[in-house]
């Protein structure tokens, strides 16, 4: 499904019943991938309309300046131009207050519904270190394990911290590298020792297993998860 257009409230017909008809074929697909266990980008994107939403109520100036705007006054003796919006405050601003009310608390229980399903999802990931971590713990292998088709996603992952005015925060690259069937007879701990022979970068690199008791969407739900939990991890044990 696509996504919502992020200028939605402003773009097009400034109409409740349009903007309703919009929003809930969104919310209807949105609720199909739920029900898919698909969770990404879909929660990243409700999370970012119910916030907008949300400041836009909290400060109406922003609705009102977010419209386009047309010339009102050009004095070009001082090289000055005037601006005034094309949308007044009346009728139509109502219609968008209309609008804001209705979807709001629409993202609001879709946004609960999908907080549930990750926290359930989580409940059912275990997060181990495999083998002796080294103290070094920016780099190194990630197994994502899919426990009931046997299946080992391997990744080598590399930690960054990106800094702007007011947070720090750190982000996850991934590489993925191959794809093994786990016997019932091997141990996570001779996997790592047949994958350091095969990749000799690191010689005693940080390894950690995610594993997955049930079968999930990888794309869009267990590789995202993963991520979050070992980032989680790793700013943990940095501190």
């Amino acid at each position: 499904m696509k996504i919502l257009n992020p200028n939605w409230l402003t773009e097009g017909l400034i109409d409740f019943e349009y903007k309703k008809y919009i929003l809930l074929a969104y919310f209807k697909g949105i609720q199909e991938e739920f029900r898919a266990s698909k969770l990404y980008p879909y929660l990243s994107d409700l999370i970012f309309h119910y916030q907008n939403l949300q400041n836009i109520k909290e400060h109406k100036k922003i609705l009102y300046q977010s419209f386009p705007k047309q010339i009102s006054k050009a004095d070009f003796e001082n090289l000055r131009i005037e601006y005034e919006n094309f949308v007044q405050d009346d009728q139509l601003m109502e219609e968008l207050e209309s609008i804001i009310s209705f979807a709001l608390p629409n993202f609001k229980n879709l946004l609960v519904e999908g907080k549930n399903i990750y926290e359930y999802i989580e409940q059912n990931l275990e997060f181990l270190p495999i083998g002796i971590s080294p103290l070094y713990q920016e780099e190194g292998y990630l197994f994502l394990h899919e426990e009931l088709l046997r299946n080992i996603q391997i990744y080598y992952y590399q930690a960054s911290m990106f800094t702007n005015l007011e947070n720090s925060f750190r982000a996850i690259h991934l590489e993925y590298l191959e794809t093994i069937q786990k016997s019932f007879f091997e141990t996570f701990e001779n996997l790592k020792i047949n994958l350091l022979r095969k990749y000799k970068q690191m010689p005693n690199p940080a390894t950690f297993l995610v594993n997955a008791k049930l079968s999930y969407p990888l794309e869009e739900t267990l590789l995202p998860l993963a991520k979050r939990i070992l980032i989680k991890h790793i700013s943990l044990n940095a501190a």
